[in-house]
């Protein structure tokens, strides 16, 4: 007994130290990346490192600023950042009063400005006159000529505080930096161990706010990149052009003349934070059969026989069984079959509930860089003086209603259009407001028609006497630009076909893929893909997993302590990422895995070589 209590303890020692860990680290990347675009990018002076330090709580003298940055100094680095953090600690209330305390030997509270001026001006940073005027002109703590040091020192803590919170928040809220800057490892960490990062923030509401909100557009920090390499591997992959792909059928039609068929819509968005969200879905098999699952981008007749943006956007599926409850959830399989743009599994599952998790790398479905120019009209008036939606509106809403309608039957049910309402506002219709609709709007058996829902929307540009705000605001979280183009989702559609029974699938929900779906994709690379250890680091594992499109990287970290991987791309030709950067460098927790990138083609119509470099720091 007392051998598991201690047991335990040491457990959740080290789980509480791993936290705080990572905690420091979190807060040290807020600091620097407040100044710095990247963490890979070096502090150059004297100003810089003594403005990250006060971004990090610290108030650092011109002598502790000379101890770190010496005459033979350039440059500090993002660990040489961290390395001064651990060592200069925050002054703490008790340290600053002390140090009050040696000036007010009569312990009355208070300190005359006279006396505060002479000891500022003449010791330690020798202050000027105008700083320390400055300091007593403040009414929070001066009175009568007097300084009242407790308010003083009570006030400068919460200021340090609100800087350090004003870095956090600024890491947490940048579109770019929010769901990358602990190196995605978040959800990896040993269980009981949180860090203390917000969900999304919720869609604008087309009832309220007037502002869309624009995300910063600076590139991704990285944990820093340090020359010195304990150790390191490569991998190297040539892949062919994808003309050179077979496009055989992932199974022959002729095998499924009898199979019975299940089919549902869906869609990949692109939140402002870069962060991918999509439905997830629930099938079910009565009984134990062979299955085909496919899943491909969804094409919509395009005017003027324009192709559509999103099909080159890589899809995927991810099967895990429902055990005893959702959240445990276990790796069946994936889609890994290709046939052109469709990607598919065959095989046999036994009867029960399972989930199909949608997944796209991000390589291809990622923040419009194109600036739009002008603005698509969405009504008009006619000669009557009444509201209208132009033709490009009406095209568009026809678009979006092929997209949400995931059944297929042209009507969109109560379920369907709330997926469409939680999306677009983050609200949801009931049955007594969707009665509301029968009334107003055109409906086939307590469905919406397609006329119904473009009626639906020229209602609300009435409501707002033309004012296109809202149905701006539908579109732009729909992934469509001002161009009236969808850009920034990519509509999909799933075709599963059973052989011995009916299967059924139904969209449970709209959300990022999660947890779940980030231990699917590590299991399904460390399953299938190459392994490496890390040359010269024996609990450091790089697996890469390579299909004919894509080429994904899982690092394992078996050891008690927390590594930073620098990853070098520079040697690649024709590839991109789902980070955007050729160089970066990832955390990864202890006894955790992450993905390292998702590498494809730039150009699939030539060859592509994926060459990549993880050392450890």
């Amino acid at each position: 007994g007392n051998q598991k209590a201690t047991h335990l303890e040491n457990s959740q020692g080290k789980k509480s130290q791993h936290a705080e860990e990572a905690i420091f680290y979190m807060n040290c990347r807020a600091a620097y990346l407040t100044v710095l675009k990247s963490s890979l990018e070096n502090i150059k002076s004297k100003e810089q490192l003594n403005l990250v330090l006060q971004l990090a709580g610290r108030n650092p003298s011109q002598k502790t600023i000379n101890k770190y940055w010496t005459s033979q100094t350039t440059s500090l680095n993002f660990d040489d950042f961290c390395a001064i953090l651990k060592k200069e600690k925050p002054a703490t209330k008790n340290e600053l009063l002390e140090a009050f305390g040696k000036i007010d030997t009569d312990k009355a509270g208070y300190i005359s400005h006279d006396e505060l001026c002479k000891i500022l001006t003449t010791r330690g940073d020798k202050m000027t006159w105008e700083e320390v005027t400055s300091i007593t002109k403040q009414a929070d703590f001066n009175c009568n000529g007097k300084l009242d040091y407790n308010k003083f020192c009570a006030l400068y803590l919460s200021t340090s505080e609100q800087c350090c919170r004003a870095a956090r928040n600024r890491l947490e809220t940048d579109p770019r930096l929010r769901q990358q800057h602990l190196g995605n490892q978040t959800e990896n960490f040993p269980e009981g161990v949180t860090l203390p990062v917000p969900k999304p923030s919720p869609r604008v509401s087309r009832k309220t706010d007037h502002k869309l909100a624009k995300g910063d557009s600076r590139a991704p920090s990285r944990p820093s990149s340090a020359q010195s390499s304990k150790a390191s591997t490569s991998t190297t992959v040539s892949v062919g052009a994808s003309s050179s792909r077979s496009t055989k059928p992932i199974i022959e039609p002729d095998t499924m003349k009898e199979w019975q068929c299940a089919q549902s819509k869906g869609c990949f968005y692109l939140e402002e934070n870069g962060e991918i969200i999509s439905h997830k879905y629930r099938l079910h098999l009565p009984q134990r059969s062979a299955l085909c699952i496919t899943i491909k981008p969804f094409s919509i007749p395009q005017a003027g026989g324009n192709s559509c943006h999103w099909l080159s956007v890589d899809t995927a599926l991810f099967i895990l069984k429902e055990n005893e409850s959702q959240e445990n959830l276990q790796l069946v399989s994936f889609t890994e079959l290709q046939n052109k743009e469709m990607f598919g599994w065959r095989g046999e599952l036994g009867s029960g509930v399972y989930w199909l998790l949608p997944f796209t790398t991000g390589c291809r479905l990622r923040k419009e860089k194109t600036q739009i120019t002008g603005e698509a009209k969405l009504v008009w008036r006619d000669e009557d003086g009444e509201l209208a939606l132009t033709n490009e509106f009406r095209a568009a809403l026809l678009d979006i209603f092929e997209t949400i309608d995931l059944d297929g039957n042209g009507l969109l049910s109560l379920e369907e259009y709330n997926f469409f309402e939680l999306r677009t506002s983050g609200e949801k219709c009931d049955q007594e407001a969707w009665a509301v609709c029968k009334e107003n709007f055109e409906m086939k058996k307590n469905e919406l028609t397609r006329q119904g829902f473009l009626d639906l929307n020229l209602m609300e540009a009435n409501d707002r006497d033309g004012d296109p705000w809202d149905l701006w605001v539908t579109l732009l979280s729909l992934g469509y630009n001002k161009a009236l183009e969808m850009t920034e989702a990519c509509p999909f559609v799933i075709d599963i076909c059973a052989e011995r029974c009916k299967p059924r699938i139904k969209a449970i929900s709209l959300e990022a893929g999660g947890s779940q779906l980030s231990r699917a994709v590590c299991r399904s690379v460390v399953h299938k893909g190459e392994a490496k250890v890390l040359d010269g680091s024996e609990n450091i594992f790089i697996y890469t997993y390579r299909s004919s499109s894509r080429i994904t990287s899982v690092i394992e970290n078996k050891s008690e302590n927390k590594v930073i991987i620098h990853v070098n791309n520079e040697q690649s030709k024709n590839c991109l990422n789902n980070r955007g950067l050729t160089v970066f460098a990832v955390e990864v927790a202890p006894k955790s895995m992450m993905v390292s990138q998702h590498v494809m083609a730039l150009n699939e119509q030539e060859e592509w070589i994926y060459s990549c470099v993880h050392s450890l720091v």
